[in-house]
């Protein structure tokens, strides 16, 4: 009750490089007096946590009545030449605010060995959640990140995870089926994902992996346990299946991920997850993803994890749409929706190299909407939950390399896969949540460049007018008459994306205004 529980809240603006010179000097002129540092604001202590910490880079006032301080932050409209993208970090836990995890700014800062840091070349600096969970996770703290796809959360726990095998520094022959690493995802795609990264990370390291996933043969998995590797990424079922057959142990598993964590829970994975976890070491260290933060996933962090782990949280506890997407809504008849998406893609799609990918709601609604496409002259392809894993994989692979790059997809696409550039985002059905809307869009407009994201709505989806709305509304985009019409009242509920515990994560943090995931860390 009385343990200390300190809150570090980051505040990060980057801007569009990619300006008019003219508006860029008029910008520059018009804020000249504003780059200052920001003002001490008063502060207030909430259940024994230490003072909340804010840092801003560019400043308009807004009043938060939540919270007895004057939080200063840039809004700025999407519509415009010049952006200012926003990212939230805070950070909750047991000496959160120690020195020793400030948060590491740039690469050579981590101090990471050469060979480690091979993968990272690519990019910049380290991306907020990887900037704040490294120095935890290399301490080998238990943590717990609330970030979603595009914000670089492979690599903020997978970096860690090569530290900590080469520190063991036991040889993977020796360890045969036995791993020191357990990373678990809920779909294959993802677990393909996440494997790619892996093996890049680890090839200068020599740390080995394998993915395990069902829908294809046992037998090459099997031969890769069986030579010996350090990490096993993959789906619970498969995993499960490889554990009861006794060509898996995971006993010496003592680094384990868990990411997507509600999405696992939500497929009905709640039972087998339990069981992996109860078969990894004793003595571990456990890494939590997840894009949301319902009670089934608080409940399953406090049953595996340290009594004190730390909370990364990305974003806000508002629902928001990531700001660099233009979202456009169109209310139409249900009928009507083949002929206008056709009339879409002769607008968006007209080159047919540029990537768009449409969304649709069921499984045999994907397959009508691509044959209709192809009878129609358009190379299209699907993705969903009724093709087998290698039609799945090869679909995502002429998407991705341009081959194909119209592809309709369900909802298994939109959460958790890497589909890098993607420029146009149509919702031919719209999604059972707004949650999923907003993860649908956050497809397109990824590290930085722009997006559309063109939305049917129809007399069916009514009943989420409302908060279509607010999400509209927060980031700046038109919000049409006809959606009005249906209605714009909303029930109050728990926050949407981080549920009844949201205050646990970071009871003094100011709420943000925005929420942008547009590093490609993952891509």
């Amino acid at each position: 009750m009385g343990r200390k529980n300190d809150a570090v809240l980051v505040s990060e603006e980057t801007h569009n490089p990619q300006l008019n010179s003219e508006k860029k000097n008029k910008k520059k002129n018009k804020n000249k007096d504003k780059h200052q540092n920001e003002p001490s604001s008063p502060k207030r202590k909430h259940h024994g946590q230490n003072d909340t910490e804010s840092i801003k880079t560019k400043k308009i006032k807004h009043h938060n009545s939540n919270d007895n301080v004057d939080d200063e932050t840039e809004v700025v409209n999407e519509t415009s030449d010049e952006t200012v993208t926003e990212r939230v970090v805070v950070v909750t836990g047991k000496n959160a605010d120690d020195s020793k995890y400030a948060a590491f700014k740039t690469f050579a800062e981590a101090g990471l060995p050469e060979k480690v840091l091979e993968c990272c070349k690519g990019f910049e600096k380290p991306s907020p959640i990887q900037s704040r969970a490294w120095p935890f996770l290399l301490d080998g703290r238990d943590l717990i990140g609330i970030a979603a796809t595009g914000s670089g959360k492979t690599l903020a726990f997978g970096i860690p995870a090569i530290m900590h095998i080469m520190k063991k520094g036991k040889n993977k022959a020796a360890r045969g089926r036995n791993p020191l690493c357990l990373m678990l995802s809920p779909t294959r795609e993802l677990a393909q994902q996440i494997s790619d990264v892996m093996c890049d990370a680890g090839r200068s390291c020599v740390v080995e992996s394998v993915c395990l996933y069902g829908g294809t043969s046992k037998g090459p998995q099997i031969s890769a346990l069986k030579s010996g590797v350090d990490i096993v990424i993959g789906t619970p079922g498969r995993i499960q299946d490889l554990i009861e057959m006794g060509v898996l142990s995971l006993k010496e598993a003592s680094f384990v991920v868990l990411d997507e964590a509600d999405r696992m829970l939500d497929m009905g994975f709640e039972q087998v997850v339990r069981s992996i976890l109860g078969q990894t070491s004793s003595v571990r260290q456990m890494v939590m993803f997840s894009a949301t933060w319902p009670s089934e996933v608080h409940q399953l962090a406090q049953e595996f994890m340290d009594p004190n782990p730390v909370k990364v949280v990305v974003g806000s506890e508002d629902l928001a749409a990531n700001h660099d997407v233009m979202q456009i809504v169109e209310v139409l008849d249900e009928r009507a929706r083949d002929k206008r998406l056709v009339a879409l893609l002769e607008k968006y799609h007209k080159s047919q190299r540029n990537r768009v990918l449409v969304f649709v709601l069921y499984k045999l609604e994907a397959s009508r909407v691509e044959n209709m496409l192809q009878k129609g002259g358009w190379k299209a392809v699907s993705i969903h939950g009724d093709k087998a894993q290698h039609a799945r994989t090869k679909a995502l692979s002429l998407f991705k390399e341009g081959t194909c790059p119209l592809m309709v997809a369900t909802d298994v696409a939109a959460r958790g896969l890497d589909i890098p550039d993607v420029e146009v985002v149509i919702n031919y059905s719209f999604p059972l949540t707004t949650e999923d809307y907003v993860h649908r869009i956050g497809r397109t407009g990824r590290a930085g460049k722009k997006g559309v994201a063109h939305t049917f709505f129809t007399q069916q989806n009514k009943g989420l007018a409302g908060e279509l709305v607010n999400v509209l509304r927060e980031a700046g985009q038109i919000v049409p008459e006809a959606l009005t019409k249906f209605g714009t009242h909303v029930k109050k509920k728990e926050s949407k994306l981080y549920g009844a515990h949201f205050k646990e994560i970071a009871a003094d943090a100011p709420k943000s205004k925005k929420i942008t995931f547009n590093s490609d860390d993952e891509d």
